[in-house]
């Protein structure tokens, strides 16, 4: 099996590598046959196309496990980039793994690193978080959580709610610096760098800048200071609460339910809990 990695935009972006596994395999697993069809059909291909998106992966797992273990050769690829980041994919991967076969990378585009590696932000640290959640309060919640990170983090957020999720940055953290792509690898390709207070701004200047796909990336929040709030113990029943939620559940979930049933500020009690984290190492 073949996981194959396509164009984000720019088809000349293709490796050779990639069109050669395409040509040969019997069967390409596509997110949307439609959108992979005219790829197929631009480099001269006639593999048979079969759908495996969010919605019938489980029930098309096994039809295509049973033809990998037939012999047959298959390649998974998304609608665009890296398979498996932020789509599809997982459970097919998984499965021929636990079956024993084969499965194979070719490496190719990626929108997120696409943009880390043109954003200027600092890169050796680094996490993907997907996209953002689609509900207001939800959105804006984890945006306080991803903002008290000391790495870069990068997301994706679609022309629909980017000017609301700008929004939301400025208010959190106006300081902040940001990066944003816009249709990286394309015709049409914009970034802005700087501060988050600006982007919303550099958004409404041309109403073509709310259009098209983009990849959203968060400088770390500044180190804390020796002895400054990080460093200094939540209230006792507070730590001592923290402290147990973390043994059991990840950090970033540990510190939303505490804030969430103590009204804590979220960022408070998520660069606290980092420093305990920190200590034990």
């Amino acid at each position: 099996m073949w996981v194959v990695a396509t164009p984000i935009g720019n088809l000349g972006d293709l490796s050779p590598r990639a069109g050669e596994v395409l040509g040969q395999v019997a069967r390409i697993a596509a997110e949307d046959t439609r959108h992979s069809a005219g790829l197929l059909a631009h480099l001269g291909i006639r593999a048979s196309l079969v759908s495996l998106h969010e919605h019938n992966e489980s029930e098309r797992v096994p039809i295509l496990l049973q033809a990998l273990q037939a012999g047959e050769s298959v390649a998974l690829i998304s609608d665009a980039g890296t398979p498996l980041v932020s789509d599809p994919g997982f459970r097919l991967v998984r499965a021929a793994r636990e079956a024993g076969l084969p499965v194979r990378a070719v490496p190719g585009a990626s929108a997120p690193l696409a943009a880390l590696a043109v954003a200027g932000l600092p890169s050796d640290r680094f996490c993907f978080e997907g996209f953002l959640p689609h509900a207001a309060g939800a959105r804006l919640r984890q945006l306080e959580m991803l903002l008290a990170q000391p790495v870069t983090t990068i997301v994706f957020e679609s022309s629909h709610r980017i000017r609301a999720a700008a929004g939301d940055l400025a208010g959190l953290a106006p300081a902040r610096e940001v990066f944003l792509a816009r249709e990286l690898t394309k015709q049409f390709e914009e970034h802005y760098r700087g501060s988050a207070a600006d982007l919303p701004a550099w958004l409404d200047a041309d109403a073509n800048r709310t259009r098209g796909e983009f990849v959203l990336i968060l400088g770390p929040a500044p180190a804390p200071e020796t002895g400054g709030e990080a460093d200094e113990p939540l209230a006792s029943e507070h730590e001592r609460l923290l402290v147990a939620l973390m043994q059991e559940l990840p950090l970033k979930r540990a510190a939303r339910l505490l804030s969430d049933a103590t009204d804590l500020p979220r960022n408070r009690v998520y660069a606290r809990a980092l420093a305990l984290k920190d200590a034990k190492r």
